[in-house]
C-alpha cells in the first residue's frame, strides 16, 4: 500500500523558512516522479514543484521560483521542499503527490494518483 506522509509545516513569520518532508512507502521511490501542490482556503489547488524520476528535470510554479527548492533523498524515500523568503500568500495546506506508475515523467498539469494528507503552512505578517 502506497503512503505519502508530509511533515514540517507550521507557523512562521514572513521572510522566514521552512522545510517540508514527504516520506514515501509502498513504492519504488527512486523510480517515481514526485510533486508538491498547495491549496489555500477558498482557492483552487496550485502546483508548486515537481522532480522527475532519474535525471528528467525539476519544475517550479511561477509564484515560488527562486524561493523554493525541491530535492529528494533516495536512501530515505523522502522528497523535500525547502521554502525560503516565505510570504503571507504562501499560506496553504501543502500536499505531496505521485503518479500511478513508475518511470513516468510528470508535468504541472499531470493527473496524479497518490496523495498525502497534507501539512499546514501558515505565514504571518
Amino acid at each position: 500500500q502506497v503512503q505519502l506522509v508530509e511533515s514540517g509545516g507550521g507557523l512562521v513569520q514572513a521572510g522566514g523558512s521552512l522545510r517540508l518532508s514527504c516520506a514515501a512507502s509502498g513504492l519504488t521511490f527512486r523510480m517515481y516522479s514526485m510533486a508538491w501542490f498547495r491549496q489555500a482556503p477558498g482557492k483552487e489547488r496550485e502546483f508548486v514543484s515537481l522532480i522527475n524520476w532519474g535525471a528528467f528535470g525539476i519544475t517550479y510554479g511561477d509564484s515560488v521560483k527562486g524561493r523554493f527548492t525541491i530535492s529528494r533523498d533516495i536512501a530515505k524515500n523522502t522528497v523535500y521542499l525547502q521554502m525560503n523568503s516565505l510570504k503571507v500568500e504562501d499560506t496553504a495546506v501543502y500536499y505531496c503527490a505521485a503518479p500511478s506508475a513508475t518511470m513516468r515523467s510528470i508535468s504541472p498539469a499531470s493527473q496524479l494518483h497518490y496523495w498525502g494528507q497534507g501539512t499546514q503552512v501558515t505565514v504571518s505578517s
